[in-house]
């Protein structure tokens, strides 16, 4: 992917200032496993995914290459851990017909994500150069910010034989931006699932995509620039796994709407800070 082993300093042109770079360590440290409990839960009842959320808090604290593959790692962790929690409600019919697909299509969509990052920048931003990576990410947390402030329902939903196309559909932006959630929705609403079921088998293809796409974000990467952050990483999956087991306790409860608003404004508004080379 190009990217840079160097992680610290993060998003700051007084980047030599360690005082300012162990505040920013501080403030991720507090800021990133926070959201990743509250997205974690909300995964549970509200339908919208992990990566939704975290990928954009990441990418405040980190270059956008390395907020992808952080949120990679944390996300397929996290979505291992729901998968032990709800194995035994993953429909296996619905599994084969929408997830091997997904993995095609997060193969492409990973690959595509590389050849981006090692692309040069298009032009300066406010405070970064702005290159195709960030545009394209940009243009998905556009989209699917939409998607999540327009509720989904069955009125926009595919039937079952659009499985299959929307498992390629939906891996391939997995893997491109890790944005699958809302799209893999869209395909499974109307698959005869019941709400358990819905939620398990969603789960079980998510851990598809990222077991897919994650090895090919880590080839030609330095694997060390990511570890060196393992006190982060280790902290935001404790905080996920935390948010899962008590999201699977409100199961039963309702759609939080104020919560896919938050979702989607903060998708939309981080979308305009990358175009404009602000993050």
């Amino acid at each position: 992917m190009g990217w840079n082993a160097k992680v610290w300093p993060v998003r700051s042109g007084n980047s030599d200032t360690p005082q300012l770079v162990r505040l920013v360590m501080d403030a991720s440290l507090v800021l990133v496993p926070v959201c990743a409990l509250g997205a974690s839960l909300l995964t549970f009842v509200s339908g919208f995914g992990l990566g939704t959320l975290l990928l954009p808090v990441f990418a405040l604290f980190y270059p956008l290459e390395v907020a992808v593959l952080l949120t990679a790692v944390v996300h397929v962790l996290n979505n291992l851990f729901k998968l032990g929690l709800l194995l035994r409600s993953v429909d296996r019919q619905v599994l084969l017909r929408f997830g091997l697909p997904g993995i095609l299509g997060a193969i492409a969509g990973a690959f595509l994500l590389r050849s981006f990052g090692s692309s040069q920048p298009w032009y300066n931003g406010v405070f970064h150069p702005v290159g195709a990576q960030h545009l394209v990410i940009a243009t998905l947390m556009l989209v699917f910010g939409w998607l999540e402030l327009a509720r989904p329902g069955p009125h926009r939903s595919f039937g079952p034989e659009w499985l299959v196309p929307g498992g390629l559909l939906s891996g391939f932006f997995g893997g491109l931006s890790g944005h699958q959630g809302a799209l893999r929705s869209l395909f499974l609403l109307r698959s005869g699932l019941d709400e358990r079921a819905f939620i398990a088998t969603g789960v079980a293809i998510a851990c598809l995509v990222d077991l897919t796409r994650l090895p090919i974000y880590l080839t030609g990467t330095s694997i060390t620039s990511v570890c060196q952050q393992w006190p982060l990483l280790l902290i935001t999956v404790c905080a996920a796994f935390a948010g899962a087991w008590w999201g699977k306790m409100l199961l039963p409860k309702v759609t939080i709407r104020i919560a896919r608003i938050a979702v989607g404004c903060l998708m939309v508004a981080i979308a305009g800070m990358l175009v404009s080379g602000l993050i």
